[in-house]
């Protein structure tokens, strides 16, 4: 049988403060506080084809992962959740090197709105990064979404807060300058470093940066505490 082709168009993307692939929750939900829009594209921007949505409490979002776009696939993979050492099957794994780079992402659905004459979804837990593309949206259904019990491999639990999160008082004083206009960028900020982004071949750098917003967030780890040491504007 011969591979068939098929082609897909953007329904809508992406507005999310991580406008970078470093610091991006490695799965949906474990950051709640990351809020993210879903601006949705003509002409599929239509208020009847989303009719009934706001009666669910939580969508399934179909993206593609545009910035892992390459000409070749990997049949293993090596999952941070065992260290980025230990090779699976790309198939028995979340990573974004498929056949098809195709994400699947849960959110929590907060409100259907218009600004500025355009659709947009307010959703949580988003792990979504700026820009990108969505193909389709799905209601979640509770009753046959969700198995209660399911076995999970080699990832039976939600991963555990791996860092301790301190702020200098220098990051301190700048955190106070910009916290009226992003007054949701230390819940954020804590939450995204508590999951500890730095690759597992990364672990022996001085320090890091992570963009949210318009910052760069600079921090240090030591032993289990991860340190903001600056909030950067290019």
């Amino acid at each position: 049988m011969t591979t068939q082709t098929w082609t897909f168009q953007s329904i809508a993307r992406v507005h999310s403060p991580l406008t970078e692939k470093f610091g991006l929750p490695r799965q949906p939900g474990l950051v709640k506080s990351l809020q993210c829009q879903i601006e949705i594209l003509p002409p599929y921007d239509r208020d009847e084809a989303f009719r009934e949505l706001s009666g669910y409490s939580h969508i399934w979002l179909l993206s593609v992962f545009h910035m892992h776009l390459r000409d070749h696939w990997q049949a293993t993979v090596r999952p941070p959740r065992l260290g980025g050492n230990d090779r699976v099957g790309v198939f028995a794994s979340r990573a974004p090197y498929r056949p098809n780079p195709i994400g699947l992402s849960l959110c929590a659905l907060q409100g259907i709105t218009r600004e500025q004459g355009r659709l947009m979804l307010s959703v949580n837990g988003c792990d979504l990064v700026d820009g990108t593309p969505v193909i389709d949206i799905k209601p979640y259904l509770p009753y046959t979404d969700s198995v209660a019990d399911a076995r999970a491999g080699f990832a039976p639990d939600e991963p555990a807060r791996q860092l301790s999160v301190s702020w200098s008082p220098g990051a301190q004083q700048q955190l106070a300058q910009v916290c009226t206009e992003y007054p949701d960028l230390q819940v954020l900020v804590e939450e995204l470093l508590a999951q500890d982004p730095r690759p597992a071949y990364q672990r022996e750098r001085a320090e890091y940066g992570m963009r949210v917003y318009a910052f760069n967030i600079r921090f240090s780890v030591n032993a289990s505490q991860a340190i903001i040491l600056s909030l950067d504007t290019d």
